[in-house]
This record gives structure tokens, C-alpha cells and sequence, in this order.
């Protein structure tokens, strides 16, 4: 065990810090969590640390089941990616949300300037393999977002990185309705699947309109 150390002290004094304010303001709500969850919806975000789902959308504990990895990405669930047992936390997270939380919601939600998104585009620009995107990880993982390039329409850089980082939202979802637990829960009418961006540096939430294809502020 020598080679852990203990918390860093500015987090612990945070945690004393919330446990007097803000857990003392909720106990009757998190004896009740200690019950068991219910939460409603469930989010697949950015590991971003710029990216904060429940902040933004106000929500308590047991209120979000959320999932994050780097460029909120779903892969196809026939994908080299899910074979290679690189994404099966992510299907697990959704089947459990699914089948076992019954969540009535699933919202894939992206950001600006993710630096996944950014990754990827380069090395569709360039044309370079995952191999050569200088991680180990990474770039295998990056792959599942790389047919989104070949849906670029826009011709300024700026505006194509914002557009590759709709479409993975976009990917994400259609890559949900091919698990066969969220596609029966949809054929169903007990999920609803939702795609949203976020720009932290404004604050703007976008949706997507499914009868547009675009992302509206919401």
C-alpha cells in the first residue's frame, strides 16, 4: 500500500465543507436515496471537467444515472470498438439503465471545444490511423466518432469541429436504436433518446430537433 497516498487536504476540507452545508440541508433526501434509485433520466456526456450535466439542468442526486467517456460516444454496437471490449462499459451502463432502472429518458449530450472531437478531426484531416493519434487508447476509441467526417458540410475549420461534434450526438443516437434493449423500449413508448450540445463559454444549451436534424437553443 505505499505507493497510495491520502486525499489531497483542499479536497478533504471541500468534503467537510459540503457534508455541513449541503448534505446537512438534504439528509431526509439521501435517507431516502438509501433506499434505492429511480432516476428518470440517464446521460451520456464528456469526461470534460468543463462539462457539468446535472449543474446545468438543476439536478439532485437520483435524479441522472450518468455515463461519461471521452467525446460522449456511443459506438455502434457491431463496432470493432464493442468486439475489442473497449466499449463495454458504455453498453452496460445503458442496459442497466434501461432494462434494470427503467429510466424514461436518454440524453446524449455533447460540448464545445471537446478535445475528442478536436482529436478526431485531425486525424481525419490528416488522414491518419488511430495508431498514430500518440495514445494508447485513445485513438481506438476515437474511431467510433470518425464516420461523422464524411457528414461534414460546413467549409470554414471552425464551423466543420462544430459540426463533427453534432454529428456524434447524432451517430450516438442512431447507434442506441441498434442495441436491441433500447430499440424495444422505444418501440414501446417507455424511452424517449435526446441529443443536446452545450457552449460552457456561454452557457447555451442546444437540442436537437428531430424533425430539423439541427440543434436549437433551448
Amino acid at each position: 500500500m505505499n505507493n497510495f497516498e491520502k486525499m489531497p487536504q483542499p479536497l478533504t476540507q471541500a468534503y467537510r465543507n459540503w457534508l455541513a452545508t449541503d448534505f446537512a440541508a438534504q439528509e431526509s433526501h439521501f435517507a431516502q436515496l438509501a433506499q434505492g434509485q429511480s432516476p428518470t433520466t440517464m446521460v451520456i456526456s464528456c469526461c470534460d471537467s468543463r462539462v457539468q450535466p446535472t449543474d446545468i439542468m438543476q439536478a439532485r442526486a437520483g435524479d441522472f444515472f450518468v455515463h461519461r467517456n471521452i467525446a460522449n460516444l456511443v459506438p455502434s454496437p457491431t463496432s470493432d470498438a464493442l468486439r475489442a471490449g473497449l466499449a463495454t462499459g458504455t453498453f452496460a451502463a445503458v442496459e442497466y439503465a434501461v432494462q434494470a432502472l427503467k429510466v424514461a429518458h436518454i440524453v446524449v449530450m455533447g460540448h464545445a471545444q471537446c478535445g475528442g472531437v478536436q482529436a478526431c478531426y485531425d486525424l481525419c484531416s490528416a488522414d491518419k490511423s488511430a495508431a498514430e493519434s500518440g495514445f494508447d487508447y485513445v485513438g481506438d476509441w476515437l474511431e467510433a466518432l470518425r464516420p461523422a467526417f464524411a457528414r461534414l458540410q460546413q467549409e470554414d475549420e471552425a464551423a466543420r469541429i462544430v459540426e463533427m461534434g453534432h454529428a456524434g450526438v447524432v451517430m450516438s443516437l442512431e447507434n442506441l436504436l441498434a442495441f436491441a434493449p433500447v430499440a424495444e423500449a422505444v418501440a414501446t413508448g417507455r424511452l424517449s433518446l435526446h441529443g443536446a450540445w452545450h457552449d460552457f463559454a456561454t452557457g447555451i444549451l442546444y437540442g436537437l430537433n428531430p424533425h430539423s436534424g439541427c440543434f436549437e437553443p433551448i
